[in-house]
């Protein structure tokens, strides 16, 4: 016969052994480190996340320290080392880590205001030059992100080949790989290339418009640049937002534990995901690491029209 108090026995049990099993993974990782790309300047990344990694702490009950890597590489290089536990990659940087073997496992990706989840890839030009399509552009400067990047250089890649121009290093005057989304878009505005490809979701969302917001962007005279002195000659179909992933081989309850605190973080710290998001994205999603498959094949596509160009 089952009784209240066999229930309340199993019940207890239960919690002990969830409080043990937390502390288990506790003791192996007293602390995790999240990496994230400096899509802006290191400065704005530190400000952005540092809200969000301390909710993190909070809610795991471990140290979440932030790492700003250097590039995508890094990224890549630092979980397949087991350095990192948890990362924020660009579709592309996360299908290449798949591909070269790193053991890392999509559990999120960004939600959309309207509830999507994806965004685009964009060709630059400013608004007061001659240039209508990227036909125009030959022989003229482009501007890149990263070779790991997606918006910054695969699906432009990818683009270019749909019009021709398999070969952007010998279409173009000069390929230029700026390290960073922000670097890409303020090349374009000083005049350093004449085309660059970045990242775009809407006219409230992209990196533009927060570069624009902050006021990085002038003209010669000293005065603010608008979102009108920039024209969008190119725009992708959509691409899947980029995950969040965590080590594949990390105990399951940690697993389920960063899920948890993401899943959570817009209704328990509104103000550090707000802060995270630029007040543009309606919370996480809940994603695996099957939903980036097709971004494999658009890197292995990539990779083959390299090594023709070469």
């Amino acid at each position: 016969m089952i009784t209240r108090r066999i229930i309340l026995a199993a019940a207890a049990a239960l919690a002990f052994a969830g409080s043990a099993s937390a502390q288990d993974w506790k003791a192996k990782y007293p602390e995790l480190t999240f990496a994230v790309v400096p899509a802006e300047n290191a400065s704005g990344v530190t400000e952005r996340w540092t809200p969000f990694v301390a909710y993190l702490s909070k809610e795991l009950g471990v140290k979440v320290t932030l790492r700003i890597a250097n590039d995508y590489a890094a990224v890549i290089e630092g979980q397949r080392a087991g350095n990192i536990q948890i990362a924020s990659y660009g579709s592309a940087s996360f299908a290449r880590a798949r591909l070269t073997g790193v053991k890392t496992d999509a559990f999120a990706n960004d939600m959309n205001l309207d509830g999507s989840t994806g965004y685009y890839s964009v060709f630059y030009v400013k608004a007061s030059s001659p240039y209508k399509k990227v036909e125009d552009m030959k022989g003229k400067n482009l501007g890149l992100v990263d070779p790991n990047s997606t918006s910054g250089n695969n699906v432009p890649r990818f683009e270019l080949d749909k019009m021709g121009i398999p070969d952007a290093e010998g279409y173009f005057g000069k390929v230029v790989f700026t390290g960073s989304h922000e670097n890409a878009v303020l090349a374009l505005a000083q005049g350093t290339v004449d085309m660059a490809a970045n990242q775009w979701t809407n006219d409230d969302d992209s990196t533009l418009a927060q570069m624009l917001t902050k006021g990085m962007l002038k003209n010669a005279d000293g005065s603010a640049m608008k979102k009108d002195d920039f024209r969008i000659i190119n725009k992708s179909s959509p691409i899947i937002n980029g995950p969040y992933a965590y080590n594949a081989d990390l105990p399951e309850n940690l697993k389920a534990a960063i899920a948890k605190a993401f899943f959570d973080a817009p209704t328990k710290d509104k103000a550090a995901f707000d802060r995270l998001s630029d007040g543009q994205k309606k919370g996480f999603h809940p994603a695996t690491t099957k939903d980036w498959d097709s971004t494999i094949q658009l890197i292995k596509f990539v990779d083959r029209l390299r090594k023709k160009a070469s």
